[in-house]
């Protein structure tokens, strides 16, 4: 199909080579994350009990000194310094496929996008959020070592499905990390500013968008909802298509930027995307410009997975309805 280009040989076989590299040092981080804080022995009242301390100062008692506490406090020093030791190589070696990355141009998703992941990866909320919309189009054909045509590709702005299923360990998150939405988003531009005609929007100073969405609320989903208790932060927005997106096994995917920073892209299966695109498409009151969009981008992702993808084939994809949601109170359907 003209409207997908193959990648080249190097670019194919350097992106392999940094998604090797990648998954490692994810790997590697998460086992460090256990390790966060220290151990040490303190005398009281003329005793020696082993504390293990917290990245916040906290302190908490393991017991007093015994073979058993001996032997805890000696694993977890030489494991963490095992690990500080592993991580520092690996990523001596991210970095290195960074650049190669980069010198191959290997990647083109716009940097802010990258950086988003990264930071909301960095806070723990990654598994929360689903990329909806254009932005998807990277993870899909980054598996596939292609790429789309830039008119497929075009957009200003990146929707965030948040997943209210999981609200509860969320929100534990952002209170224990004393965090609001907007202030992790300004760890990847300083510039983002929640917009107060659409609280569901930020905005950086280059026009940026990132949009957080919701599906309709059902089985006692908050609403309004508002992604922390700082009265400044987002709102999710409701979305007619939430459900249909959440219902969708996950497909994840490590994405270039055009820098060649990595980051790991949470989106939908490729052919729940061709079903949304097109129920949009054929949503009566869809602007005539983004319908066409997305008629284009379902036709691409439908011939990627039967030229790139069989394994994500179904056969009932062709009896899964068309039909669009219908919309549900206000909010606009995305």
């Amino acid at each position: 199909m003209s409207d997908i280009l193959e990648s080249s040989e190097s670019q194919k076989r350097q992106y392999i080579d940094a998604e090797s590299v990648f998954a490692e040092l994810r790997r590697l981080r998460q086992d460090a994350a256990q390790f966060r804080g220290g151990m040490m022995w303190r005398e009281i009242s003329g005793h020696r009990y082993l504390i293990r301390t917290s990245v916040k100062g906290a302190h908490k008692s393991l017991g007093p000194e015994s073979e058993a506490t001996t032997k805890i406090y000696q694993s977890f020093t030489q494991r963490k310094a095992a690990l500080a030791d592993r991580l520092a190589s690996i990523e001596k070696t991210f970095e290195e496929q960074r650049r190669l990355n980069r010198a191959l141009r290997v990647g083109r998703v716009p940097s802010v996008v990258v950086d988003v992941l990264n930071v909301l990866d960095k806070a723990g909320l990654s598994e929360h959020f689903t990329v909806v919309g254009t932005h998807a189009l990277y993870a899909y054909e980054s598996a596939c070592g292609v790429r789309f045509v830039p008119q497929a590709m075009a957009t200003r702005d990146i929707d965030l499905l948040f997943d209210t299923r999981k609200r509860l360990a969320f929100f534990s998150r952002m209170k224990e990390s004393d965090a609001s939405l907007v202030g992790i988003l300004r760890k990847a531009d300083k510039s983002f500013e929640r917009l107060e005609d659409q609280k569901e929007t930020v905005r950086n100073a280059t026009g940026f968008e990132i949009d957080v969405i919701r599906r309709v609320a059902k089985d006692g989903d908050p609403h309004p909802l508002r992604m922390s208790d700082d009265e400044d932060d987002i709102w999710a927005v409701q979305a007619s298509t939430g459900e249909r997106i959440l219902s969708s096994p996950r497909f994840s995917q490590m994405v270039v930027s055009t820098t060649g920073e990595m980051a790991l892209m949470n989106t939908m299966h490729p052919l729940d995307f061709v079903d949304v695109k097109r129920a949009l498409a054929n949503y009566p009151n869809r602007d005539p410009l983004k319908r066409s969009k997305d008629a284009l981008q379902a036709d691409l992702v439908e011939a990627l997975v039967r030229d790139y993808m069989p394994q994500h084939a179904r056969p009932s994809a062709s009896e899964q309805s068309d039909e669009p949601d219908e919309p549900q109170g206000t909010d606009a359907p995305r």
